[in-house]
């Protein structure tokens, strides 16, 4: 166990030529990370998941209520064991032949199963509140984040030269701030991961298991080899327009349609330039090619420069559903709808798919099995 540890933990693999972990040992009152230090980001947390549950009931509820967030009245599916067993079992959409087969088991029309679904998908669905209090949540974080980060680099030589997070690597002292908006960072991103399961799932479900395990590996091993100073400017970077989009849904929620299109508007812009152009054009343009003038390369440059085109990569599909959902919006002035979202579904919805309903709507509605008169002829004389 002895040897596979020192073959892991090499110098050659994680530093460049000339470099290794005895370059950060403390010495003459300058601290350097630590593997060890890492083990405070768990008890934070578990702060944050005891804190969470108390901050959506005392605080995030009571705003709901005061912006007037609420749900409309949802109708329940009557009970039915055996749709109820192929709903939780088999399917949640189920097919045409499908239903086919639970219209004979139930003694039900088609019409009839295609409701029973469709009311059982939507008792399911989580409501606005909950979605609301997810996003306060994550609002009142990424805007704390955002401007106490932004407190901690403002007056940092490398804030405005993004080259000086090479300079003297890897033998840079650790700065307090540094160390408490690392460990913070990191704990909420494990929060997040840990709450992964219980929160409203979208359809980019994976994407965000994905991004938050990248995060956490890449503010994980840029600590251990002394990447902090680029490692901050990569945490700011994203907080700068994460607290807008969460701000944009909770007015969403709300239906407060001009507000959050305003605001939607100032993220899609914001997260372009941040995530689309700052990010790849210059800072990971500082980790990935400018250290190519510098050092010889090396395994742990590989690894780090890797997590960050997952990133990127993750990016650009994000873009692409923000601009998706900026051309909705924009021609008809019309509400934002996050395109991760499952949308409630109507009872328009089963006509659409229904012939007999479409044949009805088309030749005119029926009037005690008849079609009503036409009154718009013009009367014989």
């Amino acid at each position: 166990m002895s040897q596979l540890r020192e073959m892991i933990w090499a110098d050659w693999i994680w530093f460049p030529e000339g470099h290794g972990w005895a370059d950060l040992t403390d010495h003459d009152g300058k601290v350097f990370p630590k593997m060890q230090d890492l083990w405070a980001t768990f008890p934070i947390a578990l702060c944050f998941l005891v804190i969470r549950p108390i901050f959506e009931r005392i605080v995030a509820s009571p705003l709901a209520s005061l912006l007037g967030v609420g749900d409309k009245p949802r109708i329940c599916a009557p009970s039915n064991p055996t749709l109820e067993t192929y709903y939780c079992s088999t399917s949640k959409h189920p097919t045409q032949s499908s239903m086919e087969s639970l219209s004979k088991q139930t003694d039900c029309s088609v019409r009839q199963i295609q409701r029973w679904f469709r009311r059982r998908r939507n008792q399911d669905r989580p409501n606005k509140l909950k979605k609301f209090q997810e996003a306060s949540w994550r609002f009142t974080f990424y805007l704390l984040a955002f401007f106490a980060g932004l407190a901690v680099l403002i007056d940092k030589p490398w804030f405005s030269d993004v080259k000086q997070v090479w300079e003297d690597f890897p033998k840079m002292p650790l700065l307090p701030s540094q160390y408490w908006y690392y460990v913070i960072e990191l704990g909420f991103y494990i929060s997040l991961l840990v709450s992964v399961a219980s929160d409203i799932k979208r359809k980019d479900f994976k994407e965000q298991i994905v991004h938050h395990v990248a995060t956490i590996l890449l503010i994980s091993f840029s600590w251990l080899v002394n990447y902090i100073r680029a490692g901050t400017l990569i945490m700011l970077v994203h907080d700068a327009s994460d607290y807008l989009m969460e701000s944009a849904k909770m007015f969403n929620y709300a239906g407060w349609r001009k507000t959050c299109n305003f605001i939607f508007t100032a993220f899609a812009a914001m997260f372009i330039v941040t995530r689309l152009v700052i990010l790849p054009f210059w800072i990971i343009h500082t980790t990935l090619v400018y250290p190519l003038t510098l050092y010889t390369l090396f395994p742990g440059f590989y690894f780090f420069n890797g997590l960050m085109v997952v990133l990127q990569i993750l990016h650009i599909f994000w873009a692409a559903l923000i601009l998706r959902m900026v051309v909705k919006f924009l021609p008809g002035n019309d509400i934002v709808e996050d395109e991760r979202s499952d949308k409630e579904e109507t009872e328009s919805e089963d006509e659409e798919h229904d012939p007999e309903q479409r044949g009805k709507s088309k030749n005119g509605h029926m009037q005690n099995g008849h079609t009503p008169l036409n009154n718009n002829h013009r009367k014989r004389h």
